[in-house]
């Protein structure tokens, strides 16, 4: 913020982030309510939100019914301040979505994208989502401030090179980020999608209050976002939480591994895990992809859990044995991550670890206690409706939102 602390100008815009804040938080207020919540006298209130007004940032939204005395006038975020875009990015598709200043998404658009791809399709792909989710907001690419765009893997500080990704393709040329800094011309970020994920949880979700948390994700692979002290840590390459190629006991000891695109942690409790542990205890395999197949697995087991528990029984059979294994898989790759990390909380999130519910929570806290000194809670994810891009949309709004509500300038 410009201005030496403690100046007109600085407390002036400090008391402007706090109204603008608390607008976000109500959806609208009056000037008498945001002068209680804030400590502001009435007409110092008034000054802010006649200031506000004609920054464009706050509108006047209507007025007071039904109550004793002459109506108030309700004010509100403009939600035309600014728009951002996210886009969560997998070998299968693109989805994207626009979002104005208060976090309301206002248009959507969901790409198709074929296996084969090379940078500069990529590109086109990228652009080609961006445009239709803006157009679905009726807006043009010009309203964007900013896009944060959710891959797999991490794009390497020092060389501008996706890492940790080889299975998603045309996205790997060193000269990737400069196409796409010239076929959009905002301010672009690029993020890891379980980071984004933990993004979500952290302000939508789970983790809600919570400084240092790890997030372990199991959908297609497995991955960890880890939040140390409010803030997310990437690593020196961006690698921090490449966990699906953590080496772990009761699997090969993998070498090689940017090769075989693959590690002891996947192995042992990621999709392919469900399903091989599935065959081998005679439990017919779904026809679909490796995660629908693996989520309705567990989902199947967990609900067979809970049947059992609410009859008085112990859960037992193949589907049960399941849910024990799965749980130690996961319990054992998060011991070193609690050893190492001594988190406050773990997340549990991604479809197939989400889909075994409170039967599978429980059983992997129950191992992990056995395992870990340490012994963090651990809850289910809550954010279920696409958890990157939601991620990515509130790492964009967190930015532009500290950019377009700075009134000191």
């Amino acid at each position: 913020m410009a201005g030496t602390p403690g100046t007109p100008r600085v407390l002036r815009a400090m008391n402007d982030r706090a109204a603008l804040d608390l607008l976000l938080e109500h959806g609208t207020l009056s000037r008498t309510r945001i002068g209680k919540l804030t400590g502001l006298s009435k007409p110092t209130a008034s000054q802010l939100l006649a200031r506000l007004e004609a920054a464009g940032l706050v509108l006047a939204t209507g007025t007071t019914a039904g109550r004793p005395g002459p109506n108030a006038q309700l004010y509100s975020v403009n939600p035309a301040a600014a728009y951002v875009a996210g886009l969560d990015v997998t070998t299968e598709r693109i989805r994207a979505a626009v979002a104005d200043i208060t976090g309301r998404t206002v248009g959507s658009f969901r790409l198709p994208t074929p296996r084969r791809r090379t940078a500069g399709n990529a590109v086109e792909q990228v652009v080609q989502a961006v445009d239709g989710a803006v157009k679905a907001a009726g807006l043009s690419r010009g309203d964007l401030h900013r896009i944060v765009i959710g891959t797999p893997g991490a794009f390497d500080p020092s060389t501008g090179r996706l890492r940790y990704a080889s299975h998603l393709p045309g996205w790997h040329s060193t000269s990737l980020l400069d196409e796409m800094a010239a076929a959009l011309p905002m301010p672009l970020e690029y993020d890891n999608d379980v980071n984004l994920a933990a993004v979500a949880e952290q302000r939508l979700g789970a983790a809600g209050g919570h400084d240092d948390f790890v997030m372990l994700w199991n959908e297609e692979g497995i991955g960890a976002a880890i939040v140390i002290g409010g803030r997310l840590h990437r690593g020196w390459t961006g690698g921090a939480g490449e966990v699906g190629f953590l080496p772990v006991p009761g699997t090969p000891l993998v070498r090689n591994v940017t090769k075989a695109n693959n590690g002891g942690f996947q192995e042992l409790a990621g999709c392919n895990a469900v399903l091989r542990i599935a065959r081998e205890l005679g439990i017919e395999v779904p026809e679909a992809s490796l995660e629908d197949a693996a989520a309705a697995l567990l989902g199947t087991a967990a609900a067979l859990w809970q049947e059992a528990e609410e009859g008085g029984q112990d859960p037992a059979g193949p589907y049960a044995d399941l849910l024990r294994r799965c749980a130690t898989g996961h319990a054992v790759g998060l011991a070193s991550l609690v050893a190492v990390l001594d988190p406050e909380l773990i997340v549990l999130a991604g479809n197939v670890t989400v889909s075994g519910g409170e039967p599978l929570r429980a059983l992997i806290q129950a191992e992990l206690a056995e395992l870990a000194v340490p012994r963090p809670r651990l809850v289910l994810g809550t954010i279920h409706l696409h958890p990157v891009l939601s991620g990515a949309l509130e790492s964009a709004l967190a930015t532009t939102r500290d950019e377009v509500f700075d009134t000191s300038r």
